[in-house]
């Protein structure tokens, strides 16, 4: 009988192959990286060739911190990746999706929780700010291209860009849940005192939001010196990737010191470390290495979900009334909050369904969940895991299929 770790060993080998192969094989087909992940995880589970239990309920820490990992590094590729400046106009469909639509699907999917589901509204106000975010790891089909490709129309910079911030402008939305439940825990109560919410707003919106912003900027500032500088020893000349790993763990870890948001310290980092020398060819480099990185995570944490799916009964708990919410936050809540946010900004019909449509939710959502899991008094957390892990599979299905056709015919259309 093969030695279990030497099986490993093998599937590791298989899969690290597949993921390295399939991106391009998949180009001109409506299928995802992401969708092949799924599903070798639920065969592999399935067929029995990987015994352990990949439950996220058990193991939620583990997840957390997993998940958090793929977010940061794929962050450092999506800004490095962006071409255009950051600028008030230039940007205005960004800040009109994070200012209109993201609170929009906050809002919705806390009343369905609340008045759909029955949910507790602290862990209903969980699942939306889980599930508000969309993902910079799974929707690399509908982002830009490669730094200075030139594949940055406003569909894919729109998309690219709202990912980039949003992952970390919903954490005040999961530390104003995790307020509501300690509050609910305590007292009794279903809202929190006012001096619980002025706490909230000063340290987990002013503070946290700006300290991840402002180290962020520093960071790159610095980071850009050390690597376009005038010094002979300037990190550039290295020509080597490894560093886009060591200037995201130095921005994320910098702002979690200062108890600011990582995830907005790392993607205006390399935003900033993008804009000290914008044409250089050695962000190509850069972003080359993230992304390589980022797949191989992202590979772990899908089959591990495919098996979960499979193995630990994920779905179980799943009632018609939470299958029907599900089927709601994809297809109703995202798109409308999408469509409303865009109502004057002078794009063509089909480009504001586009950027509506594709909101896909992700690995972000697993991080949020598990972190609010883990830090506040929610009780039983299977029912959500169950909600945000349907939601996450629709996503990946229904986004993974549609985005090649959908692209092409953006791009037909532009062309046209």
């Amino acid at each position: 009988m093969l030695d279990p770790y030497i099986a490993f060993l093998l599937g590791l080998g298989i899969v690290v192959l597949l993921v390295a192969w399939l991106p391009l094989a998949l180009k001109s087909v409506p299928l995802s990286l992401s969708i092949v992940c799924v599903a070798l995880g639920a065969g592999f589970f399935g067929l029995g060739w990987l015994e352990f239990d990949p439950d996220p309920r058990t193991y939620d820490t583990i997840v957390e911190k997993l998940c958090e990992a793929v977010v940061i590094i794929s962050l450092m590729g999506a800004g490095l990746k962006i071409d255009r400046k950051i600028g008030l106009r230039a940007w205005a469909t960004t800040w009109r999706l994070l200012g209109i639509a993201m609170p929009l699907t906050i809002l919705a999917v806390t009343l369905v929780g609340v008045y759909g589901l029955g949910l507790p509204i602290a862990m209903a106000l969980l699942l939306g700010a889980a599930l508000a975010p969309t993902d910079p790891v799974l929707a690399s089909d509908v982002q830009v291209g490669k730094p200075g490709s030139g594949e940055e129309d406003e569909v894919r910079f729109s998309l690219t860009s709202e990912a980039g911030l949003n992952d970390g402008l919903a954490f005040p939305f999961v530390h104003l849940a995790l307020v509501f439940g300690l509050a609910a825990s305590t007292s009794g109560g279903v809202w929190p005192d006012i001096s619980a919410l002025g706490g909230w707003f000063v340290g987990d919106v002013v503070w946290r939001v700006g300290a991840g912003i402002g180290i962020g900027w520093l960071v790159g500032r610095g980071l850009g010196w050390l690597t376009f500088g005038r010094s002979r020893s300037k990190l550039s000349g290295t020509r080597d990737g490894l560093v886009a790993i060591g200037a995201t763990l130095v921005a994320y870890a910098s702002a979690e010191v200062c108890h600011g948001y990582g995830f907005l310290a790392v993607f205006v980092a390399a935003l900033v470390l993008r804009d000290t020398e914008r044409n250089h060819e050695y962000h190509e480099a850069l972003h080359d290495f993230s992304e390589q990185i980022e797949r191989l995570l992202m590979m772990l944490v899908l089959v591990l979900f495919g098996g979960a799916i499979v193995m630990t009964g994920l779905f179980a708990n799943l009632t018609w009334t939470d299958i029907l919410a599900a089927l709601a936050i994809v297809f109703l809540i995202r798109p409308l909050a999408g469509w409303i946010a865009l109502i004057g900004s002078g794009h063509p019909a089909g480009e504001r369904g586009l950027i509506s449509f594709f909101g896909i939710r992700g690995i972000g959502s697993f991080y949020y969940l598990a972190y609010g899991v883990n830090h506040g008094e929610f009780g039983s957390s299977e029912r959500l895991w169950a909600i945000a892990g349907l939601v996450v599979l629709i996503s990946i299905v229904v986004h993974g299929i549609s985005a090649t056709p959908a692209m092409r015919w953006l791009d037909r259309a532009r062309a046209e």
